[in-house]
């Protein structure tokens, strides 16, 4: 009986199989020693793509009952970016379409909370500049520090943790020819170039002077400016956040705010939080954000060698930012903070 003709492979030829995992990127991807495909690979990276997501969107949820765990979270929470390419390289590494999958879950969420802040919102008209900035109790470079508050050209300057004695009359040595008007009450003080009225101390619940209101008489009309520096918080091991003193303060800052005649109003200040932080509601739900509303980028502040947080703040009320930016470094831990608003 005669045999089929045997029809010999010719060289170099594969099969489709052998050919696909040739193809760039492809290769590999296909099951490991163990048997599993791609999809069911990385369930633990994938998981941990879904916790980053349920901090960004649920944070709120995040107790505050624990050593105020929430607000330590919301303070630094625009840093939950540094978590997206840790876990995009590990889901290559590991060959992991579920995780790269479940990456796109965070990225989408933190896109949807700070992407806006990416974007340049500045320019427009202006009528009013300020600046911002705690100065340092130690600060030794006062007229260094009041060069670069006034290269900005600012309308007002707001300074916090002023010290009483040779560093305050240097503040107002250095400051007074091209501001004549000023208010200090206890470690915060304002001066600007038109005149002031209807000055005093603000109680925010701790004890000394630590905010202040004043009526900034204008070209444009009356405008109310408060300068506030709200107690400092604390991470330790023991105490967690140790914020509690600055909540108080935050609650009567925001009950001083809404009891407030004049609608044009500005508050400059180190407040000891961001924007974020849900214990400074009372504040953040009646102003406006100078740096989120013309800003470009996150604006950190704090602390000024490697700044990681925005907690000296713009906000205002009844008026239009228009442009917002740091300052460069001064003698200060904190940099100096401006913005132009459209009185």
């Amino acid at each position: 009986m005669a045999q089929a003709p045997q029809v010999q492979a010719q060289p170099g030829a594969t099969s489709a199989g052998a050919a696909r995992s040739r193809i760039p990127g492809v290769r590999g991807w296909g099951r490991d020693s163990r048997g599993k495909s791609a999809w069911r690979r990385g369930w633990i990276l994938a998981a941990l793509a879904l916790l980053v997501t349920c901090v960004l969107l649920f944070h709120r949820e995040i107790p505050n009952r624990v050593g105020n765990l929430g607000s330590l979270v919301e303070t630094f929470l625009p840093w939950t970016a540094l978590a997206l390419p840790v876990l995009l390289v590990l889901g290559l590494v590991r060959r992991s379409a579920t995780a790269l999958v479940a990456l796109l879950l965070p990225v989408l969420a933190w896109g949807n909370l700070f992407g806006a802040l990416l974007t340049d919102k500045s320019g427009g008209p202006y009528d009013f500049t300020v600046v911002q900035h705690n100065v340092n109790a130690s600060n030794t470079d006062i007229a260094g520090t009041v060069a670069v508050l006034e290269a900005a050209k600012p309308d007002v300057i707001a300074l916090e943790e002023l010290s009483a004695g040779h560093e305050l009359d240097a503040f107002r040595q250095d400051l007074a020819a091209e501001y004549p008007y000023h208010v200090v009450e206890g470690t915060v003080g304002l001066w600007s170039k038109d005149r002031l009225s209807d000055s005093g101390p603000v109680d925010i619940k701790i004890g000394w002077t630590r905010a202040l209101r004043t009526t900034v008489d204008t070209p444009h009309g009356a405008v109310a400016v408060y300068v506030a520096h709200m107690p400092s918080v604390r991470v330790n091991l023991d105490a967690g956040f140790t914020a509690n003193q600055r909540d108080n303060s935050a609650q009567a800052l925001g009950q001083a705010l809404a009891a407030e005649k004049l609608s044009r109003v500005v508050l400059l200040g180190d407040l000891n939080g961001t924007m974020n932080d849900r214990s400074l509601a009372p504040v953040t739900s009646q102003m406006r954000s100078a740096q989120g509303s013309a800003g470009s980028g996150f604006g950190f502040s704090w602390p000024a060698s490697l700044p990681m947080a925005r907690i000296d703040q713009i906000m205002t009320r009844g008026v239009k930012p228009t442009d917002a930016w740091t300052l460069p470094r001064t003698g200060s831990d904190h940099l100096p903070i401006a913005a132009r608003i459209e009185l």
